[in-house]
């Protein structure tokens, strides 16, 4: 970064409380009280919808700035790029996501979201950061602003990404799209945290391997002859098709997946007909297929093609009338932590936040996605540590367990997280991740 960007950017960042260089946690406090959390209620107030998050967009934009970024708006839609330069040293790429979902707020807080807006399927609805990404975007922000006041502590290129749509998993491809990685620097190292209603509060979770599954979203639609439904022998019925495309795809993951390796193939929605004694001519289904592995999940993709388009040849479909499978956007592939650089900031986290910031490796209970994994396919060569941060307090758990109200989840109505320990905790250890991998050298010095 140049110094005449960099002096504009020390007196834009005269509002950020002093303290002593080493004393991050502390820094990252005051500015939660004096900047962020403002911040965070205007964010948790307007959410906005995948795809369409202009107004955060914006707001992003203009506080990178504020804080020496060099920024580009419009990367992959609505996406924002801010780069900080500072002398020779690696590239670390920060990533937050910004949109919120449709749902109808029912959290209790006295700063719930009223909001609605029209998606980009047309359709208005309800809107809510019920998955917590007005932390992640407050906390993209904090981190901006502590290692532009912390520039002599560093050497190198952070790329500050705010990423639209990761709720329809779409946002990070389409920035790759848009030449992410050749229109800005590409990253040796790509970060990022979520913040998570059943962790603890003041509590980080991070481990090598495997984090978030892969996700696609697939339709299928069968085309049938229409026919009276007391003549079913003189039409093609295309839901009975559906019914036998059902049954069959049970042995995708019964009969052509070892049992050893997680996958998912559910029928999320199926339509056909309208009326009582009307074979319909076609009909309709969505699917949502999970897996833990590239090449389990090329297996289930290439398995449910074969089986509709085989089930349209059983029932005497021409070839050109198969019912045809479509693979939506809104797919991402596993998400999996590089070891070398998860160890690495586990004794980073342990050494500078204590001994016991980090939980025990929990056994995955779900098959959630995340869109983080294309900034660290592999074939990119781009390290990646995803973590979380914890957003409810002990207490509540605590509370749970002796039969009070259980603790919310992502993507619920009640979603509710603790926002100054989740925005705080999750700025410190980002500040923290990029100092350690961009730690200045001898000949390094800034200029």
């Amino acid at each position: 970064m140049g110094k005449t960007l960099m002096v504009a950017a020390a007196a834009m960042l005269a509002a950020v409380p002093a303290v002593a260089q080493d004393d991050i946690g502390a820094a990252v406090e005051a500015d939660y009280n004096s900047h962020l959390e403002a911040l965070f209620l205007d964010f948790h107030r307007n959410p906005e919808l995948s795809y369409v998050e202009n107004r955060t967009a914006g707001i992003i934009a203009s506080q990178l700035r504020d804080a020496g970024a060099e920024v580009t708006e419009g990367v992959g839609g609505t996406g924002v790029v801010g780069i900080m330069r500072n002398g020779t040293g690696p590239t670390v790429l920060v990533r937050a996501d910004m949109d919120g979902l449709p749902v109808l707020e029912a959290s209790g807080l006295d700063y719930a979201s009223t909001a609605r807006q029209t998606g980009i399927d047309g359709v208005e609805a309800p809107v809510m950061h019920a998955c917590g990404h007005d932390v992640h975007i407050t906390s993209l922000i904090g981190t901006a602003r502590q290692l532009a006041r912390l520039r002599d502590s560093w050497a190198g290129t952070i790329v500050l990404i705010a990423q639209p749509a990761e709720e329809r998993i779409g946002g990070a491809r389409l920035m790759l799209e848009d030449g992410l990685y050749e229109r800005f620097p590409k990253p040796d190292y790509a970060l990022a945290f979520h913040v998570s209603a059943d962790t603890p509060t003041g509590r980080i979770e991070l481990q090598p391997g495997l984090i978030a599954s892969s996700s696609d979203s697939v339709d299928i639609t069968i085309h049938g002859v229409g026919a009276h439904g007391a003549y079913p022998h003189t039409g093609r019925d295309p839901i009975v098709m559906g019914a036998e495309i059902i049954m069959a795809l049970q042995t995708l993951v019964s009969r052509e997946v070892s049992p050893l390796d997680p996958a998912v193939v559910t029928v999320g929605a199926f339509h056909g007909g309208i009326k009582h004694n009307i074979i319909s001519d076609s009909a309709t289904m969505q699917l949502t297929v999970r897996s833990n592995d590239q090449a389990v999940r090329e297996t289930l993709l290439a398995g449910i093609r074969r089986i509709a388009e085989n089930v349209g040849r059983m029932n005497a479909m021409p070839e050109d009338r198969l019912p045809e499978v479509t693979v939506s956007t809104e797919s991402t592939p596993p998400t999996v932590n590089d070891a070398d650089l998860t160890a690495r900031l586990q004794n980073l986290f342990t050494e500078e936040l204590g001994s016991d910031v980090l939980m025990a490796p929990r056994p995955q209970t779900g098959m959630g996605a995340e869109d983080f994994a294309y900034f660290v396919q592999p074939e990119l060569g781009v390290a990646g540590a995803y973590f979380s941060v914890g957003g409810t307090p002990q207490a509540a758990f605590d509370a749970a367990e002796a039969g009070g109200p259980p603790v919310p989840s992502h993507h619920s109505p009640l979603f509710r997280i603790e926002p100054e320990p989740s925005v705080t905790l999750g700025t410190e250890a980002m500040v923290l991740a990029v100092l350690e991998l961009l730690a200045p050298g001898p000949a390094e010095a800034s200029d």
